[in-house]
């Protein structure tokens, strides 16, 4: 399997409204299996259907590029002053995260109007929430800064007291000499921050345990994908083992079909050659034949000739016999004495 093909042919189906996501999915996928890629085909029939919500994302990450890398910024900033204890930081930054992540929102909802598919209230708001989990969470930014969601994230417990820890968080500033600094307000404050920073392990070990979660997750996802592809694997050498036998009892077929057509060809050969002769021996026998009938021929019509000067000679002989016995008897007529 070429994971560019896969990248590439994620990048294009995310990128597409989510009515028009399952077919094109499925003549991927079916292009893959003609190129007999199974694996590539199986892999792109895994990938799962974006909601509204997530393909908006999606969509905002892909056309406002710029804006995406300014609210991972964001985050970068925000979770450094949660961390520092940071309130003066923490309060711009908060007011600059409501700002950004409602504006974007907007953007993501006209995004989709240009592209003709418009989402409502409840999708957007499922945007905001998205762009609040990639301020929260690196991982979670990375996930959506690739524009292939599909389906919207959710911020870690504990995020939103990063906008109330900026709320909350006293303004550093110094008391003045008339005034004083009470005990209790020092206790106040000190208490507060440890707190936040109770807050911060907390969330910390909430963020560790998810990211564990989710690594164990994809560790899971990669053995069973390892196990379907040795799997696949064994099918594919299988059904190659059963090809090949096939293949050997059909050439065995073939090679017999082979020898009888050749045992058929030599007598049918043979045939050939005999008639062969035997029409030589009769083309001899014919032309013999014909010179017989031309001599018998020339023989009739040699003796009709002489059949006719016989009978021409008989014809005369008898008129010259009839001729002398006439002139015969009336000679001897004439030899006679007159009787007295």
């Amino acid at each position: 399997m070429d994971l560019d093909d896969l990248d590439a042919i994620a990048d294009e189906l995310y990128a597409l409204p989510p009515a028009d996501f399952t077919a094109t999915r499925d003549e991927r996928a079916k292009d893959a299996r003609t190129a007999g890629d199974r694996e590539l085909a199986e892999r792109i029939r895994r990938l799962r259907r974006p909601t509204k919500a997530a393909w908006a994302s999606n969509l905002l990450v892909r056309r406002q590029p710029d804006e995406a890398e300014q609210v991972l910024r964001l985050g970068e900033a925000l979770r450094q002053a949660h961390q520092d204890l940071d309130g003066g930081q923490l309060r711009k930054l908060a007011t600059q995260q409501r700002q950004v992540i409602a504006a974007l929102a907007r953007q993501a909802r006209e995004l989709t109007a240009q592209a003709g598919q418009p989402i409502g209230e409840g999708a957007q708001r499922e945007v905001e929430e998205t762009l609040r989990a990639v301020l929260a969470d690196p991982d979670a930014g990375q996930e959506w800064v690739r524009g292939r969601l599909a389906k919207p994230l959710t911020a870690p417990t504990g995020f939103a007291l990063v906008a109330d820890a900026a709320r909350s968080a006293p303004p550093a500033t110094t008391p003045r000499c008339g005034e004083g600094a009470s005990g209790s307000r020092v206790a106040d404050l000190d208490a507060a921050r440890s707190r936040r920073r109770e807050r911060q392990e907390q969330e910390r070990r909430r963020a560790e345990q998810e990211r564990e979660r989710r690594r164990e997750r994809q560790e899971r996802e990669r053995r069973r994908a390892e196990q379907e592809k040795r799997r696949e694997q064994r099918e594919r050498q299988a059904r190659a083992l059963q090809e090949a036998e096939d293949a050997e009892r059909h050439l065995r077929a073939r090679e017999g079909d082979l020898t009888t057509a050749e045992d058929e060809q030599r007598r049918a050969d043979q045939r050939k050659h005999q008639a062969q002769q035997r029409l030589v021996d009769l083309r001899k026998q014919l032309k013999e034949a014909e010179d017989e009938q031309r001599d018998a021929d020339q023989a009739v019509r040699e003796a009709h000739t002489r059949v006719r000067k016989a009978d021409r000679a008989v014809r005369e002989a008898r008129r010259r016999a009839t001729d002398v016995a006439a002139q015969a008897e009336q000679l001897a007529d004439q030899a006679e004495p007159p009787t007295v």
